[in-house]
């Protein structure tokens, strides 16, 4: 299956713990992405700049887009995402 264009959902819902580039940290160092935030790659037409970049983090380059995951939309992807996120964070 290929991604969704003008979808982003995986860009935005999960957090992601590598630093990346333009996501900036203490010192403007790139730092983590929180779940929920936008990803300072993603581009206006929602689409990775870092897409075939040796920058752009492992978890990214290695998430396949699917049925599942992705839904028949955008909001349903962003849904799913989510509630996977929210099932998956540290408990404290």
């Amino acid at each position: 299956m290929n991604c969704r264009a003008g979808c982003g959902a995986c860009c935005i819902a999960p957090s992601i713990s590598s630093p990346i580039p333009g996501m900036a940290g203490p010192g403007k160092a790139p730092a983590p992405k929180p779940a929920g935030v936008r990803c300072a790659q993603l581009d206006d037409a929602l689409r990775c700049r870092l897409f075939g970049d040796p920058r752009r983090p492992a978890v990214c380059a290695s998430l396949r887009a699917s049925v599942e995951m992705c839904g028949e939309t955008r909001e349903q992807a962003l849904q799913h995402l989510s509630r996977l996120e929210q099932s998956t964070a540290p408990q404290s």
